[in-house]
């Protein structure tokens, strides 16, 4: 008799800075996405692929769901939407620790009005110190009828997500191995250079520059047992230029260490960094831009 296989795509969604590309990670048992303290960090879709004997689980981590205020925060959001409707299985993330508004309560209203499967995980649990407090979320939301299963968890820390798992696996719909077994994602690795990247300009500058910066690799040259990898930081105003390469070239030569330094853990292989930085007015507000960084909601 042959055994049941499960398998499908279950999108991430959830407000900002809930933690949705932590628990991805945790998830993986490896870091795939970038993740800062900085809410709208994830901008695009990201796949990451877990397969384990009998199922294979393809999580979607998409950008906070929430009121845009501007063209690449409409496509982002356009973005989620589109992955949540095309998903076999929502996990809905919620901050157990926070607050709770209308960014939540626009997601429930496309729960239900797409019909689609869905398990909440309340997050960030190692925040509450008395775990009673969990009480009256749990009920809020188990009234609502829109969640199969209700599971608290910490994406950082680890704490209920192998419940998780198990959960999520058993509500799969039959079906096939969709990727090869030791293939984690489908992003290309440019991609994947470009955000390492931008991960580094959240982390090391503050105020405005992180949102309006963009990172587009150039080049991408295979040298054998080293990479070549050339990348444009964009920003929006010259000033923002000036601050992001710093005093002598130190802000930019920091960012650009600490790219180099992940991505060389993460290939095994010798990075050389060539990082730029350039002015591109405007450029979230511009739709032929959204576009040249692949920013138009249809990644």
């Amino acid at each position: 008799m042959t055994e049941t296989f499960r398998s499908g795509y279950v999108t991430i969604v959830g407000p900002p800075n809930v933690g949705k590309s932590t628990l991805l990670n945790r998830l993986m048992g490896q870091k795939i996405a970038i993740v800062t303290p900085k809410p709208q960090t994830t901008r695009n879709r990201l796949l990451g692929i877990l397969t384990r004997p009998g199922t294979q689980m393809i999580f979607v981590d998409t950008p906070g769901i929430f009121r845009p205020g501007y063209p690449l925060q409409k496509a982002m959001v356009e973005t989620a939407v589109r992955a949540l409707g095309e998903a076999d299985l929502a996990l809905v993330m919620i901050d157990a620790s926070g607050r709770h508004g209308d960014d939540e309560d626009r997601i429930l209203r496309l729960l239900s009005e797409g019909g689609i499967v869905a398990v909440l995980a309340l997050n960030k649990i190692d925040l509450v110190r008395d775990k009673k407090q969990l009480l009256p979320l749990i009920d809020r939301y188990h009234r609502t009828g829109l969640f199969r299963e209700i599971v608290p968890v910490s994406a950082l820390t680890g704490e209920g997500v192998a419940d998780l798992l198990t959960v999520l696996s058993d509500l799969l719909p039959e079906g096939p191995q969709y990727y090869p077994e030791d293939m984690i994602t489908e992003s290309p690795e440019r991609f994947l250079a470009a955000e390492v990247i931008r991960e580094k300009v959240f982390l090391r500058t503050g105020e405005e520059i992180p949102y309006s910066a963009a990172v587009k690799v150039d080049e991408y040259k295979d040298r054998g047992d080293s990479l070549y990898i050339k990348a444009t930081v964009y920003l929006e105003r010259g000033s923002q230029k000036a601050i992001m390469i710093g005093q002598k070239g130190s802000k930019l030569k920091e960012i650009g260490q600490l790219a180099r330094q992940e991505l060389e853990a993460q290939t095994g292989r010798k990075i050389f960094l060539d990082l730029w930085v350039k002015v591109r007015r405007k450029w979230r507000h511009q739709t032929g831009d959204l576009r040249f960084f692949g920013y138009d909601g249809r990644r």
